[in-house]
C-alpha cells in the first residue's frame, strides 16, 4: 500500500524539491500553495502525514493544525519553519501537531521524520477502523427482526441510548438482552469506553462483592494484592448487570449507593471510591413482586427502572422465526464451510409451531446442530430434535382416547426417525416386535 504525504509550502521550488526526496521512499505526495488548496486536498484523500510552512500566504500554518485536525483527526502534522521560535513551537504541538522544525535543519531529520509520523498516524487510523467495527458489530443495525414488537423495542432503546439514563431490560431468558444491552452503549456518548458484562447468578455473594468493587490486599484469605473490581474497569463506559435479581440484599444496597452518587467502598477499605459508569441491568423476574415479597429492595429497583424495556419473546415475534432461522443457518454453514443449506416446508412448519421457550438462543442452538447432522443441502423436519415433533397434538375428540394418544405419539416418533422402526422402537422403550403389532392395530 502507498501511503500519502501533503506538502503546504507556497514557495515551489522548495516544495517540488521536499516532494521529490520523499516520493523516492515510495511515497505518494500531493502538493499545495495555500492552506485552503493544502485543506482541500485533506478533505478529498485519506492522507497520513501533513508537511506545512508555518509562514502561508491565508493562514498561520501553527494554526493550520487544528483545521488539519478537525477534517483528518489522525493525520499527523510536521510543521516547517524559516525562523523557529519556542512560542510557536510550544503553540504547534498543543495544536496537534507532531513535530516543529527549522528550515535548514531538516535535510538529515525530514525523512525518519516522515517515518515515525507515520507509523503513529497508521496506529491511530488501524485502531479507528477497529473501533468503527465494533461499533457497526454491536449497534441497532446488528439486530434482527422486523415484526412489530422488537421494532418498538429497538426504537426505545435507540432513544435512551443517547442519554446516560439507568436502564433495566425485561424479558424471558434467551430474548437477547445482553445484545441490547451493547447495542445501547455502542450508541452512547461511551461508546469508545469499556463495556463490562457480569452475570450476577454466577458468583455467590462473597465472589460478586469483590467481583463488582474489588478489594484490598488482606480483605480475605488469599487477597494477596490490591483488585480492581469491574466498576472501576468500566469507568467512563457501561457496566452490564444480567440477571440482577440474583444479587443478594447487601449488595444490592451497595450498588444503590453507586447509581445515588456514584461511590463505592472496596471489600477490607475505608475509603470512599469514585467512579463514572453507566448502569444497565436486566432480569426475567418480576422485581416489584420480588421487592413486595422482601426479595428485592424496593429503593434499588425504582433507581433501576428509570427506563425499563420489555423485550419480546420468539412467541410475539412469529414472524422473525424464519429470519433468524435463515440467518443462524448461514452464520454456522459459513463457519464449517458448508453453504448452500435449505429449509424444506415440513421443517419451516415445525419452526413456526415450536414454543420457543428459549427463545432465540434456543433457536441458535438448533440451527447450530442441524447443520452439524445434515447430510445434504436440504434440512428435512427429522433434523430437529424430539420435541418439535411432539409439540403437534391431535384434536381434543381424538386425546380423551388412550389408543388414539399412543398411535399419534408412534406415529411422530417414526417421523422422527424417518421410518426407522428399529430406532424408532428404542426410543419408545418397547421391542421391535411390539412397536410392529402397535402400528398394525
Amino acid at each position: 500500500m502507498q501511503h500519502t504525504v501533503l506538502i503546504i509550502d507556497d514557495e515551489k521550488k522548495i516544495c517540488s524539491l521536499l516532494a521529490r526526496i520523499i516520493e523516492l521512499e515510495g511515497f505518494k505526495v500531493f502538493q499545495a500553495g495555500t492552506g485552503k488548496e493544502g485543506l482541500k486536498i485533506l478533505a478529498n484523500n485519506e492522507i497520513y502525514v501533513v508537511i506545512s510552512d508555518v509562514k502561508l500566504p491565508d493562514i498561520n500554518g501553527v494554526e493550520l493544525v487544528k483545521e488539519i485536525k478537525k477534517i483528518r483527526p489522525y493525520a499527523e502534522v510536521i510543521n516547517l519553519t524559516a525562523f523557529g521560535t519556542i512560542a510557536d513551537g510550544v503553540m504547534a504541538i498543543r495544536n496537534g501537531a507532531f513535530d516543529y522544525i527549522t528550515k535548514g535543519d531538516d535535510n538529515d531529520k525530514i525523512i525518519p521524520l516522515v517515518y515515525k509520523a507515520l507509523d503513529k498516524a497508521k496506529l491511530q487510523y488501524r485502531v479507528s477502523e477497529l473501533e468503527t467495527k465494533v461499533v457497526k458489530k454491536y449497534s441497532f443495525s446488528g439486530i434482527l427482526g422486523q415484526s412489530k414488537a422488537i421494532q418498538e423495542a429497538i426504537n426505545l432503546s435507540q432513544k435512551v441510548a443517547a442519554t446516560d439514563t439507568t436502564v433495566l431490560l425485561l424479558g424471558e431468558t434467551g430474548t437477547g438482552k445482553e445484545v441490547f444491552a451493547q447495542a445501547i452503549h455502542y450508541e452512547s456518548l461511551r461508546k469508545l469506553k469499556p463495556f463490562v458484562a457480569v452475570n450476577c447468578s454466577g458468583f455467590n455473594h462473597e465472589l460478586l462483592e469483590s467481583e463488582l468493587f474489588g478489594h484490598k490486599a488482606g480483605a480475605f484469605t488469599g487477597a494477596i494484592k490490591d483488585k480492581k473490581g469491574l466498576l472501576e474497569e468500566a469507568n467512563e463506559g457501561t457496566i452490564f448487570l444480567d440477571e440482577i435479581g440474583e444479587m443478594n440484599l447487601d449488595l444490592q444496597a451497595k450498588l444503590l449507593r453507586v447509581l445515588e452518587n456514584q461511590t463505592f467502598i472496596k471489600v477490607g477499605d475505608t475509603q470512599t471510591s469514585k467512579v463514572n459508569v453507566r448502569i444497565i441491568a436486566a432480569t426475567n423476574r418480576d422485581l416489584k413482586l420480588e421487592a413486595e415479597a422482601g426479595k428485592f429492595r424496593l429503593d434499588l429497583y425504582y433507581r433501576l427502572s428509570v427506563f425499563s424495556i420489555e423485550l419480546p419473546s420468539l412467541s410475539q415475534r412469529k414472524s422473525d422465526i424464519l429470519l433468524l432461522a435463515r440467518h443462524y443457518l448461514k452464520e454456522f454453514a459459513n463457519k464449517v464451510n458448508r453453504p448452500g443449506f435449505k429449509m424444506d416446508d415440513d421443517f419451516e412448519e415445525l419452526l413456526l409451531k415450536h414454543s420457543w421457550k428459549g427463545n432465540i438462543r434456543e433457536l441458535k442452538n438448533v440451527m447450530e446442530r442441524v447443520v452439524i447432522l445434515a447430510d445434504g443441502p436440504l434440512l428435512s423436519a427429522n433434523l430437529l430434535p424430539y420435541e418439535f415433533h411432539a409439540t403437534e397434538v391431535a384434536t381434543e375428540g381424538d386425546m380423551m382416547k388412550l389408543e388414539n394418544v399412543e398411535k399419534h405419539h408412534i406415529d411422530k416418533i417414526l417421523k422422527y426417525t424417518g421410518g426407522n422402526k428399529t430406532e424408532a422402537a428404542r426410543l419408545l422403550g418397547i421391542g421391535l416386535t411390539t412397536l410392529y403389532r402397535k402400528i398394525e392395530n
